[in-house]
């Protein structure tokens, strides 16, 4: 009984083991997929703040980037699967971590151990998802249409009118700006996190910590100042 006893103890072990490893390698890979969506974030973000600052760099930009080979048959793809294995994670470590805990709190108890951002990944992560499908839906999908479905000819300035178009609707709008507030909460927590789960943890993990919660702030805010920016300054019809 006691040799069995050891031998099933024993089997529990490497089945924590290999939870854990399991759950660490998830970790680890969900991280670099994260930090992956950061740099096309900020890239994102350079390209449309030039809508506000000098439209005909942005009417430039985004047919550089809606004709080449390289962006349109590789890097899109590729952000496209970052962007769904990503998530697909995120719900996967939401799922295991809820199994795994001992202790469930029924109640939020005002950040005792975590922040809100923190404990809500899951929520603002599917709500930054849904705003990732709507923002497909204005802007990939009509460029498909615009290329592949209709036919249409080349213009290499129509990027900037139909841009400001898509932001005169003040419902849309206010999706939008709900959207890149939640976006602010998942990397307010999900930023820092990531180089903890890659190990980071030198000299500079501190300031590193700085400069994501400004990130986490300042993209956002950017976003969101471009969408109230054309809302507010349409373009006559």
């Amino acid at each position: 009984m006691i040799a069995l006893g050891v031998t099933f103890a024993g089997l529990n072990e490497k089945e924590d083991m290999s939870l854990l490893s399991s759950s660490v390698m998830r970790k680890f890979a969900m991280a670099l997929s994260g930090l992956f969506l950061v740099v096309f974030l900020a890239q994102h973000f350079v390209i449309n703040i030039t809508s506000v600052i000098a439209p005909d760099v942005f009417n430039q930009w985004s047919h550089f980037m809606g004709t080449n080979g390289l962006v349109q048959g590789i890097l899109q793809p590729i952000l496209i699967f970052g962007v769904v294995f990503h998530f697909i994670m995120g719900f996967v470590l939401e799922i295991q971590n809820r199994r795994a805990r001992v202790m469930r709190y029924v109640q939020y108890k005002g950040g005792a151990s975590a922040s809100w951002a923190s404990r809500n990944m899951i929520i603002s992560g599917a709500v930054v998802l849904a705003f990732l499908g709507l923002h497909f839906y204005d802007f990939w999908w009509p460029e498909i249409m615009h290329k592949y479905i209709e036919t249409h000819p080349e213009d290499p300035t129509r990027y900037y009118a139909e841009t400001v178009h898509k932001f005169e609707n003040p419902v849309r709008v206010g999706l939008y700006a709900t959207a890149f507030v939640l976006l602010a909460l998942h990397l307010w927590h999900g930023f820092a996190s990531s180089f903890q789960s890659v190990g980071f943890d030198n000299k500079y993990a501190k300031g590193l910590k700085g400069f994501t919660k400004f990130f986490a702030v300042f993209i956002p805010l950017g976003f969101l100042f471009i969408a109230l920016y054309h809302h507010l300054n349409p373009i006559a019809h």
